[in-house]
């Protein structure tokens, strides 16, 4: 039998983070830095995502995708082809950078990977919002000179956030994060960004954070994503991304309703932003996520006032 596959967070100290993991997900951190990121499920070469618990446990998924990729992500999938998606818990205490991914014409001559994201507002705190698109006519010389001056917040768009609101970002689209969000990021496999601002901040050595101007000029000029919008909705199901790259639907489950999952679809990813899901001896709560093989069949149950995303359509071989 397929197993559910969950696996350990491996935790990213960021000048901007905090300790809300701690608080709001009940998260054990050691030390006291500041913890920008949890990776949740990733395979590139620099980080792996190690299976917590079954019959596949301390594997990492590089291990289990190159033995299992058949039953992981369907009989087609290339064993040696990496895991297509990466998920992140994303503590946003301090304002992250102004940054732009690079779009796929661009990032290969740019030595990057395209980046296509989405952020889920799992929390927000008064005042909290995102910066997002160009504001129109605004091109990468109008955009550089303001860097000059300092203005260049001035030229993207302000989105208040309030918990619940999804944007996506493509790449390509100029963007950061306000103090005070806190994020699920479920994103391309990439670890490609260009900051071209950083409010005059330091990193955690006490040196200002490089730069990538030329960069980030090339990714505006080749960005032909529209501005994005924030999907606020108090459906029971609502359609929060749907991109190339994946798609996410949000569900708002009460108690003992079902999700249930047929083996032989395609790979998914359940990501618990409140209340608990429960599955033969697993329970999820706020905070996990869990990999739906292919091969695996599996019928949910929810406890009260459950909110899951669901992240699919990311599995086929032309992307």
């Amino acid at each position: 039998m397929t197993p559910l596959l969950q696996f350990k967070p491996i935790y990213q100290e960021r000048v901007w983070g905090g300790r809300g993991l701690e608080s709001f997900l009940g998260r054990k951190l050691s030390g006291t830095a500041p913890i920008g990121e949890s990776w949740e499920l990733v395979d590139r070469p620099e980080a792996q995502s190690v299976a917590a618990s079954g019959p596949w446990a301390g594997k990492s998924l590089r291990e289990l995708m190159a033995v299992h990729g058949a039953e992981i992500m369907g009989p087609a999938w290339p064993k040696t082809r990496s895991f297509p998606i990466l998920v992140k818990w994303l503590d946003c205490r301090e304002r992250l950078s102004l940054q732009v991914h690079p779009p796929a014409s661009v990032a290969g001559k740019l030595g990057g990977e395209p980046k296509t994201e989405n952020w889920y507002i799992a929390r927000a705190e008064p005042g909290a919002a995102v910066l997002a698109g160009l504001k129109p006519g605004v091109d990468s010389a109008k955009f550089r000179a303001a860097l000059k001056d300092n203005t260049a917040e001035s030229l993207v768009h302000r989105l208040p956030t309030v918990a619940g609101d999804s944007l996506l970002i493509r790449s390509g689209v100029m963007h950061a994060i306000d103090g005070g969000n806190l994020i699920l990021e479920i994103q391309q496999n990439s670890d490609t960004t260009y900051r071209v601002y950083d409010w005059g901040r330091v990193g955690l050595d006490g040196k200002p954070r490089a730069m990538h101007v030329e960069q980030s000029m090339a990714s505006l000029e080749a960005n032909t994503a529209g501005t994005p919008e924030l999907v606020r909705s108090a459906d029971k199901m609502t359609v929060l991304a749907e991109c190339r790259e994946f798609r996410i639907t949000r569900h708002r489950l009460t108690g003992g309703e079902k999700l249930a999952f047929a083996a032989g679809e395609q790979a998914r990813i359940i990501s618990v932003v409140s209340g608990k899901l429960m599955v033969d001896e697993t329970s999820l709560g706020a905070g996990d996520n869990a990999l739906i093989p292919y091969a695996g069949a599996f019928n949910f149950s929810a406890g009260p006032e459950t909110v899951v995303l669901v992240t699919d359509n990311f599995s086929s071989l032309d992307k």
